[in-house]
């Protein structure tokens, strides 16, 4: 795939939360008092947030650290593609989804955040599921996450962000281990729509590691209609173990970024064409399915 890019850490100039290896000797009341002063922010209610409720020193001072300690420690992420992931401006970054829970978004946008040359913040696009759930809600949107629809990833990709999106949705995080790597169909092509309408490049993306983390051997189906959630895993530890059973498995990950595919080519209207939105969606799944085999057979043994 003539993957370029980096599996480098925290390089310098990093945003608020990532400490560059300049800031180990600095003087701990400096630090003391920065972060009363972020504390007195975010009580009084002084940090800024976007319109989407996106808090860039929450994130980065706060969840970032705590994804960071998976990311680095716990899955040993390599990156691979940086060089893919435009510095500036407006594109759609398309994943494959797999795991059970989507720690596979968390960790993507925690990469691009640390190892991107411009630390991008990726603003995720998320399941309504997810905003349902007291605190997560507050949580994602605080991330930069918010709830996926035409309008809101409309909105974002005009503002000039960086969007992530997950076409496989519960379909992908849901798919039994045997199935592993084999993506799941990508909907009806709304990425393909959003894309083309606001005529930005998308970006391929494959996650391998996930689909490791939590083993999912089996569904229980009546469980997850009565509890109102698309699927009741079981895996080999949970719920057998209890509470030990959320703990993931230490598996490696890789994420790498394909060529971005250019959409400014397509003629005025293309994004109503359903064969052109059929063409396009089948050869970015195709690119991503591509990169999974490539990536799986880099990795190996996933706990080696």
């Amino acid at each position: 795939m003539g993957w370029e890019g980096s599996t480098g850490r925290l390089p310098s100039g990093a945003p608020p939360g990532v400490p560059p290896e300049g800031r180990a000797g600095d003087d701990w009341r400096g630090r003391l008092s920065d972060a009363l002063r972020f504390a007195r922010r975010q009580v009084t209610g002084e940090g800024e947030v976007d319109e989407f409720g996106f808090d860039p020193e929450f994130n980065s001072r706060l969840l970032i650290p705590l994804a960071r300690m998976l990311y680095q420690q716990w899955f040993r992420t390599e990156m691979r593609g940086l060089g893919h992931v435009p510095g500036t401006g407006a594109a759609l970054v398309v994943a494959n989804h797999s795991g059970v829970l989507p720690l596979d978004a968390i960790m993507l946008q925690t990469g691009l955040h640390d190892e991107h040359p411009q630390h991008r913040n990726l603003r995720l696009l998320g399941a309504d599921l997810v905003y349902e759930l007291p605190g997560l809600g507050y949580l994602a949107r605080r991330a930069g996450h918010t709830p996926a629809c035409p309008a809101n990833a409309d909105r974002l990709l005009r503002d000039g962000e960086l969007v992530g999106v997950f076409p496989e949705g519960f379909k992908g995080i849901g798919k039994p281990f045997s199935d592993r790597y084999q993506l799941r169909r990508f909907g009806r092509g709304g990425f393909a729509v959003t894309a083309l309408r606001a005529r930005v490049p998308i970006v391929p993306c494959a996650i391998v590691g996930a689909e490791e983390i939590y083993p999912m051997v089996g569904n229980a189906r009546p469980l997850a209609r009565l509890l109102g959630l698309p699927y009741f895993p079981l895996t080999p530890l949970f719920p057998w173990f209890g509470p030990l059973g959320v703990v993931p498995l230490p598996s490696k990950w890789i994420i790498g970024f394909g060529c971005p595919v250019d959409t400014s080519g397509y003629p005025d209207g293309a994004w109503r064409d359903p064969a052109v939105i059929a063409e396009l969606t089948a050869s970015v799944r195709g690119s991503i399915q591509a990169m999974l085999d490539e990536l799986v057979q880099e990795r190996g043994p996933a706990f080696g």
